[in-house]
């Protein structure tokens, strides 16, 4: 790459291999609640982790390139535009590459740019295009393809509307564009020079921009076959790639397979010649497959291990069993548009009438950590600082029943109740998410009195309910984009692409949008996201936090070349199978 200036020098040290989690999850509570690093790392000392790696020569390369996992859900989408998931992640990338691709060590390196410049006030962003580098049907990848993709994200005009077009806020006239100030894309700060030069202007200097070029809202797509055929993203045979992999098979509902794509332009690298993933909702199911030796893989974030059987597995299959502390929160979303929760004391009663601690101890027992913000331990801060221990989360929710029980009763009869109607808690479809949910409905029943009654949906419909705000108070999950606060907290300004609560505050807001200008006093940036954490838990509650989550997962030993990194998101493409 080339360096200019001590501004590219902080963005590489800041980045730490960024994104790649897909934020909402469809993880449970017991698996690795989704975030980047696999051997337990927390606070500033994050990275990739990689599985041993060996000696990666012919010699000791099983015959058989096949990985063989499973899927816990269904992707909802394959279109990089649509998706926001962490099942949709974990597909994607098999599939596509951004500018940039994150390293072993975390760190971003070149992807389809081969390099870039960056200005001395670290507004613009020149990526040059890899040479060689190839769509799957042999076209070459240019930097029409981003300008194209990016405008699809952004456009009004793109049904349904993405979810994390937001994302792309960072850029230039981006956020006018893709609200209606203007229709003029000219006017956005992204441009191709020539077919092998993309310049990106910023609204602020962003120091884990590249770490961001990484994610899937960031991918190319291959512009041609998008508008030969509006469902393009659900049929293998017309998606068009440009990543290491190219989809095959997609059964709904059963499975998924994937083929090394040839013109890959790092094909010589690519090992696995198959992958493949069954599409089993059962984490008794899944772990009993790779018992049996049918998987390679199990557990987070692509599935599940149940609860009773973390501790025995642990015991039984300690060199293959791994439990991790990562950047991921378990929590639930109240609707804060629905009554009863349009009423923050509700709200609050609700949040403050949970044992978290219990819920871990009994229910989840897989060491996660009680949480009372929403920014999880493994986000950094400054000076070697993580986030919480800057900021920690005592002061924002206490756990007190009788204060809860008395905030109730104000809230009630702020609203003219003497009785609230029956509650329903909705979780998408896993044995352990309904473990946690029944768990936690019985707290209520017996603390507060109240009726609940419990729901659950499978993955895309559940996030459908989600987004179109049917529910009353939903089970969720968020796993980092990248490492730095944001990417927590901007998702719940007014209005938000993934503020499926319906939380709206002006004081927020600003909040929220100063520190999106702060690239050159880091301190205050950071006491101004610790001040908009305080007013969404704090004083509005507008969800509740649950736990900060760890990832439990089992790795045959055979298998190398694994990364995960400190958000949890895990990548499979240069993985291996060796001789057993």
């Amino acid at each position: 790459m080339k360096k200019k200036s001590w501004m590219m020098l902080l963005t590489l040290i800041l980045v730490i291999g960024t994104v790649l989690a897909g934020c909402g999850s469809a993880k449970e509570t017991t698996t690795d609640t989704g975030s980047k690093t696999e051997e337990g790392t927390t606070g500033t000392d994050k990275g990739t982790t990689t599985e041993p790696a060996g000696d990666a020569t012919d010699a000791n390369l099983a015959a058989d390139q096949t990985l063989h996992l499973n899927l816990s859900a269904e992707p909802p989408t394959l279109d990089p535009a649509q998706a926001q998931d962490s099942q949709s992640n974990t597909a994607l990338r098999f599939m596509y590459e951004g500018l940039a691709k994150i390293d072993a060590d975390g760190n971003p390196e070149g992807g389809a740019a081969e390099n870039w410049d960056i200005s001395e006030d670290g507004l613009t962003y020149t990526f040059h295009m890899r040479q060689g580098a190839k769509w799957s049907n042999g076209d070459p990848v240019t930097a029409n393809d981003f300008v194209y993709a990016w405008q699809r994200v952004l456009s009004p005009e793109t049904t349904p509307a993405p979810v994390y077009a937001y994302q792309l806020y960072y850029i230039k006239g981006a956020e006018d564009f893709n609200t209606g100030k203007t229709s003029d894309f000219s006017t956005v700060g992204v441009k191709a020079v020539d077919e092998n030069t993309l310049e990106v202007t910023l609204v602020n200097p962003t120091p884990y921009f590249l770490g961001l070029t990484s994610f899937y809202t960031y991918y190319p797509v291959h512009q041609a076959s998008v508008e030969a055929d509006e469902a393009w993203a659900t049929d293998a045979s017309k998606m068009v790639t440009n990543g290491p992999f190219t989809l095959t098979t997609w059964t709904t509902g059963s499975e998924m397979g994937w083929t090394k794509n040839e013109q890959y332009w790092d094909a010589a690298s690519i090992k696995l010649t198959n992958v493949t993933a069954s599409i089993v909702n059962s984490g008794a199911t899944e772990t009993a497959s790779y018992q049996s030796g049918e998987i390679d893989y199990a557990g987070a974030p692509t599935g599940e291990i149940p609860t009773d059987q973390i501790q025995p597995l642990s015991d039984q299959l300690k060199d293959e069993f791994k439990l991790s502390d990562i950047a991921s929160t378990y929590y639930y979303e109240f609707n804060n548009k629905e009554k009863p929760f349009d009423n923050a004391k509700i709200r609050k009663a609700f949040a403050m009438s949970i044992d978290r601690q219990s819920l871990i101890d009994n229910v989840t027992k897989a060491g996660q950590t009680p949480a009372y913000g929403f920014v999880p331990t493994a986000i950094a801060g400054l000076d070697n600082k993580s986030f919480r221990e800057m900021y920690p989360d005592s002061g924002y929710l206490t756990e007190d029943v009788e204060q809860a029980k008395t905030l109730l009763a104000e809230g009630m009869k702020e609203e003219g109740l003497t009785k609230l109607p029956p509650i329903t808690l909705l979780y998408n479809t896993s044995e352990n998410h309904q473990k946690l949910a029944l768990a936690v409905a019985d707290m209520w029943e017996k603390n507060l009195g109240v009726t609940i009654e419990t729901k659950n949906e499978e993955w895309s419909v559940f996030l459908e309910t989600r987004k179109t705000g049917n529910y009353q108070i939903a089970r969720a999950g968020w796993s980092a984009d990248y490492d730095d606060p944001m990417t927590y907290l901007d998702m719940y300004v007014t209005d938000g692409g993934n503020n499926t609560a319906f939380y709206s505050n002006e004081n927020y807001d600003k909040l929220i949008a100063e520190a999106y200008k702060g690239g050159n006093d880091p301190a205050k940036r950071m006491q101004e996201l610790a001040d908009a954490e305080k007013q969404l838990i704090g004083e509005d509650t507008a969800i509740i936090p649950v736990y900060y989550y760890t990832q439990a997962s089992l790795t045959k030993p055979y298998l190398k070349g694994v990364t995960t990194d400190f958000s949890g998101a895990i990548n499979f493409t240069r993985a291996y199978l060796e001789e057993h």
